[in-house]
């Protein structure tokens, strides 16, 4: 990809290898943002549906990448009609299979009935957020949960439907993701997905969890959690500073992830200042040398390992390479 100046950043030419985890690294204000987020991410957006390229993007290269997906730390959904089992596509299969079952049918009863957000058998009082408000005087309204479905948004007549050890789906959804895995060994579906959740280290959220309570990095996994079944050869996947209040084993955990997308053929881009997921990278992209009117150029590219050798980059002075660790 080539630009022309933008905001504080200079002219840029810069190659992202295809297939491999590449960071883009460099003190606060050097111009990461804006070369990933302002000038690639757009100009391969645009490429891919034949529109005309930013303007203040030369030229670029997209060597077969059609999709782009941003992958950020912001809430998923807005409400708690969102939850971990909708959001991961398990409630809908899970709704097909207590639909099937026969006392389903005996009672008309089917797969729509056992949508807690528009379905007959979801909880009258509180509809589809299992909570109701309390109209406290001179304070804010407080939620709490329902107390006639104790929050899990379902009326009693959901709990006559049971299936595979006895459990009701409004059950089912209060069982933790690892929970939940053994009692889903005859719906492949739904067990694939919860173990990839788990695989993710996500398996001690609960099923009926509101996504927008999430955590950033939380959120950031569940939203991958969706691409790691599929081929991503035309796949871009673009972070920023997806470490950012994780724990170092968490960080660990996403690299991980990372890895299942690069072995699925995506081409993952990450902005970064975690040194841990600099050294674990396949190419660097170092920016600088300093932040503002002080920055704006790519001051070093390669390996870690010749980031570390660089005389001139700032992020070099503290990495040491994976392999070297």
């Amino acid at each position: 990809m080539a630009t022309r100046p933008l905001h504080t950043v200079h002219a840029l030419d810069v190659e992202i290898p295809k297939g491999r985890l590449a960071t883009v690294t460099g003190v606060s204000g050097s111009g990461k943002i804006t070369m990933v987020l302002e000038s690639l991410v757009p100009a391969l957006q645009t490429t891919a549906t034949g529109e005309q390229l930013p303007a203040h993007v030369t030229s670029v290269d997209p060597s077969g990448i059609g999709r782009v997906n941003v992958v950020d730390a912001t809430p998923i959904g807005t409400n708690v009609r969102s939850t971990v089992a909708t959001y991961s596509g398990v409630l809908d299969d899970l709704r097909r299979s207590y639909a099937a079952l026969d006392q389903s049918k005996s009672r008309g009863l089917t797969a729509s009935d056992f949508s807690y957000n528009t379905g007959s058998l979801r909880c009258p009082r509180s509809e589809d957020t299992g909570q109701i408000s309390l109209d406290v005087q001179f304070l804010p309204d407080v939620d709490i949960p329902c107390p006639d479905c104790d929050g899990n948004r379902y009326a009693p007549a959901a709990q006559d439907i049971r299936r595979g050890g006895g459990l009701s789906l409004p059950d089912r959804l209060g069982l933790t993701v690892t929970q939940a895995l053994p009692e889903t060994e005859d719906l492949p579906k739904v067990h694939k997905k919860l173990q990839t959740l788990i695989d993710l280290g996500l398996g001690y959220l609960t099923l009926g969890e509101d996504t927008p309570a999430l955590s950033g990095g939380e959120a950031q996994r569940l939203k991958l959690a969706t691409e790691l079944g599929r081929t991503q050869s035309d796949a871009l996947f673009v972070l920023d500073e997806p470490s950012v209040g994780l724990h170092p084993l968490d960080i660990r955990v996403l690299l991980g992830v990372i890895d299942r997308l690069s072995a699925k053929g995506a081409t993952v881009v990450v902005i970064e200042h975690d040194l841990d997921m600099i050294a674990n990278a396949d190419y660097v992209v170092d920016m600088g040398p300093g932040g503002g009117v002080a920055g704006g150029t790519i001051v070093a590219t390669g390996t870690p390992a010749d980031i570390a050798q660089s005389t001139v980059s700032v992020t070099g002075r503290y990495l040491v390479p994976a392999s070297g660790a």
